[in-house]
């Protein structure tokens, strides 16, 4: 089979679709690989790497898309990639259509095969695809949480981390997922209170035994997300359903409980987001402020750290690449 790989069109997104590794075992198993020049270069992956594991490498994106059985690349393709969408073409990578209803039309209209990697799901209920991206979202979000409360950001001036004889932070994450558990990983090493909120009680209950005093749990309720949002400093929205819309579930009125200059950090905005004002930022221009709350709306969060996060999506996405080559 002919495998191929595009540079990412989406605004700020240094990922790619395969890594050196998954284009390797491709070859190795007989494949061809076609990867759009200068592709991997914002990940640190050279046109040169490409070509010494066994990769052919071209000008031009359309080479690639015309020529490939399958294409594997990151984010969902753009309004200037559907001209290449055909009935004899397989593409996997993130679609999160639930906010993208012109892709789901253009694939319904074109018969091409789509697979989502955030719908993968395993015999256990794993979703391997989307894991690795979640982890490294939800330990990004604390991070980026804790600068913008900076001053120099327009934050609240206060320091995540605290002092032991200084006043602790709020924070609240919601829900307790790949991406919150991931963030709670983070903020225990924080000076900071600890509310989590989830449906799920027994997978509170496992948590409060892991962290015992340091986390305040609660069912997720509006009375309880209402009490959780008093004086809250870093609101974590890591709510997910996949292949759905996220549910709006932290509301607009919760906000006259926060402190100006608190942050949330949304990272379900690609599923389109866990608050009612939720709308998709950029890397470029990462935030927006309501009611004196700061809102990061940002899609691609991993694309950040794009070396990190293609090798990581590489290492989930690969048995099943290679499933469909074959």
């Amino acid at each position: 089979m002919i495998v191929g790989t595009v540079k990412e069109m989406m605004r700020n997104e240094s990922r790619v679709g395969l890594d050196i590794e998954t284009v390797e075992e491709l070859v190795k198993n007989g494949h061809t690989v076609l990867i759009e020049k200068d592709a991997g270069e914002a990940s640190g992956i050279l046109n040169e790497d490409y070509i010494n594991a066994g990769a052919i490498v071209r000008e031009k994106a359309s080479d690639v898309w015309q020529k490939a059985n399958l294409i594997v690349k990151v984010k969902d393709p753009l309004k200037e990639e559907f001209q290449y969408f055909r009935e004899d073409l397989t593409i996997f990578c993130y679609l999160h259509l639930a906010a993208n209803v012109p892709l789901i039309e253009k694939l319904l209209e074109t018969k091409m095969t789509a697979i989502a990697f955030e719908t993968i799901e395993t015999e256990d209920g794993e979703l391997p695809a989307l894991k690795p991206m979640s982890a490294i979202a939800g330990r990004l979000s604390v991070i980026i949480g804790a600068d913008y409360l900076r001053k120099s950001k327009g934050g609240r001036e206060i320091l995540m981390t605290g002092l032991s004889d200084v006043i602790n932070t709020n924070s609240v994450i919601f829900v307790t997922g790949n991406v919150g558990t991931n963030a709670l990983e983070v903020l225990v090493g924080f000076n900071t209170h600890i509310t989590i909120l989830d449906i799920n009680e027994k997978r509170l209950e496992q948590l409060k035994e892991k962290y015992k005093d340091r986390i305040t749990v609660l069912k997720s309720t509006d009375e309880n997300l209402e009490q959780a949002f008093i004086n809250a400093d870093l609101v974590i929205g890591a709510a997910s359903i996949p292949g759905a819309s996220t549910p709006k579930l932290i509301k607009r009125k919760y906000y006259k409980n926060m402190h100006k200059g608190s942050v949330i950090v949304d990272v379900a905005i690609d599923q389109g987001g866990s608050t009612e004002v939720s709308h998709p930022t950029s890397h470029d221009d990462q935030t927006y402020i309501v009611d004196g709350v700061i809102h990061y709306c940002v899609p691609n969060i991993p694309g950040d750290v794009s070396l990190t996060a293609t090798h990581a999506l590489n290492k989930g996405i690969f048995p099943y690449v290679l499933m469909l080559s074959e």
